[in-house]
């Protein structure tokens, strides 16, 4: 098992504890392209294949919400790389 597959477990294990950094990490890993905000924002956009997810940069930790999101899109890349 791999560095980012250990990652993506942890993270899908407990979705209560994730930085930001690591999701971007992850997402970034997946082929998703980030698209940084403009103007004062703070939500990141991450695209690929026509599915979206807008993720908000947020310290310590990332809103479980957010993170179960993007666990579901992670999920069919990360999945079959298991087997």
């Amino acid at each position: 098992m791999g560095g980012l597959q250990k990652l993506y477990e942890r993270v899908k294990n407990n979705p209560k504890t994730v930085r930001f950094e690591e999701l971007q990490k992850l997402l970034r890993r997946a082929g998703y392209k980030e698209r940084q905000p403009r103007g004062g924002s703070s939500h990141y956009t991450y695209t690929k294949d026509g599915k979206i997810i807008t993720i908000p940069y947020d310290r310590p930790y990332i809103k479980r919400v957010y993170v179960e999101q993007a666990i579901v899109l992670l999920g069919d890349f990360y999945e079959e790389d298991d087997k």
